[in-house]
């Protein structure tokens, strides 16, 4: 059974930095896509940053230079440094994973960016 278990959320101030995990198990975690996607109230869920099994990352306009990507497929873990903060990033944060097979998704975290 797919399970990815999202971590590191919370409440942070504009400019501040946060550091996103999600641990998976159930799958092969070296041969699946990872993506961060965030879900702002009111709002349409969006990616974020996608990292794909060769390590090649995609981000979307609004985080270039302060959003990074990356994985630890020992650990079978994602990663998501968020830094200079800001409110409009405020969301609930999801983790994806995707082959060609198969899609699962975590429960998901809060980010709060707020003074």
């Amino acid at each position: 059974q797919v399970q990815l278990v999202e971590s590191g959320g919370g409440l942070v101030q504009p400019g501040g930095s946060l550091r996103l995990s999600c641990a998976a198990s159930g799958i092969t975690f070296s041969t699946y896509n990872m993506g961060w996607y965030r879900q702002a109230p009111g709002k349409q869920r969006e990616l974020v940053a996608y990292i794909f099994r060769s390590g090649t990352t995609n981000y979307i306009d609004s985080v270039k230079g302060r959003f990074t990507i990356s994985r630890d497929n020992a650990k079978n873990t994602v990663y998501l440094q968020m830094n200079s903060l800001k409110p409009e990033d405020t969301a609930v944060y999801y983790c994806n994973a995707a082959s060609n097979f198969r899609s699962a998704w975590g429960p998901g975290t809060q980010v709060t960016v707020s003074s």
